[in-house]
């Protein structure tokens, strides 16, 4: 038996690159797959590609960013495979601007497509899977998010995308707490290969090799998308992988660092020295890429 035979999954952005390797991925492990990707024309081809292979796949172009259209993600879900088990948010883009050139344009398109189109599709598929628990049905349902390194230490020319990315480990530790009730874990991943957005900006570092192993290929996060969705991950929930070629790693997150207490109010003129003291013992963060 396949890991994910008799699993339904949604993954958006599934076009092209990771999203695209994550859904033949899943489609040969057994899953049924919904091709969701803003272009139809690319959606489709994805779709096609898994049933040429004898898989079931449906494409999908609705918008992420609008909360009802996300509705119709869902609803196009059930409709053709009768359920859905895994929501892979993996839908992105970049608008690359250094801070003080940075449009409102910008930050708005960029906070929609990542922190929004996260946001609107789990709420849809949430609701559906409490429901389902409230019927007495058992429910086994997974929501793998997608972050970025930008997003846990920061990337110079990319504050929007950062700030979105940051926005999405957090919200996944949030919901890894609250849905568990559910059957619902929360995992969320930053994946370092080769797509769409990485070759306008790492284009030479990611390039394909002409031997040897493809250290950037996207179908090296593949494996951990589909382990994250099938059934046995059941354990593992509120956690944020980096992934890289054969590289698999759990990020340490933000957590409490050296303290001090004064015991009362502080003194404007005692927090410099305190501070000094405190930076001493910390652990340095990692440097913001491209610093």
């Amino acid at each position: 038996m396949r890991s994910c035979d008799n699993r339904s999954v949604i993954i958006t952005g599934a076009g092209g690159g990771l999203g695209r390797a994550y859904a033949l991925a899943f489609a040969a492990e057994g899953a049924r797959v919904l091709v969701n990707d803003i272009n139809r024309e690319a959606a489709e081809s994805v779709a096609a590609q898994i049933r040429d292979a004898g898989g079931q796949a449906q494409a999908n172009s609705n918008d992420i960013t609008d909360y009802r259209d996300a509705g119709l993600i869902l609803a196009a879900a059930l409709e053709a495979f009768g359920g859905v088990d895994v929501l892979v948010n993996n839908a992105g883009i970049c608008r690359d601007r250094m801070f003080a050139s940075l449009t409102e344009a910008d930050w708005d398109a960029v906070v929609a497509v990542h922190l929004k189109g996260h946001f609107c599709l789990a709420s849809h598929a949430v609701r559906h899977w409490r429901e389902l628990g409230k019927q007495g049905v058992k429910v086994d349902a997974r929501i793998i998010n997608t972050s970025s390194g930008a997003g846990l230490q920061g990337s110079i020319g990319q504050s929007n995308y950062a700030a979105a990315k940051g926005g999405i480990a957090a919200l996944t530790l949030v919901q890894a707490a609250e849905l568990a009730r559910y059957g619902i874990t929360v995992n969320a991943l930053a994946p370092a290969a080769r797509t769409g957005m990485t070759e306008q900006v790492f284009a030479e570092v990611m390039k394909r090799p002409e031997q040897g192993f493809d250290h950037f290929a996207p179908e090296n996060v593949a494996p951990l998308v589909v382990w994250l969705g099938s059934t046995a991950s059941a354990g593992v929930t509120g956690q944020l992988f980096e992934v890289e070629g054969g590289k698999l790693s759990i990020a340490d997150g933000w957590r409490r660092g050296p303290q001090v207490d004064n015991q009362g109010r502080w003194a404007v003129a005692e927090v410099g020295a305190a501070v000094a003291g405190l930076l001493q013992c910390a652990v340095p963060a990692q440097k913001v890429y491209g610093t």
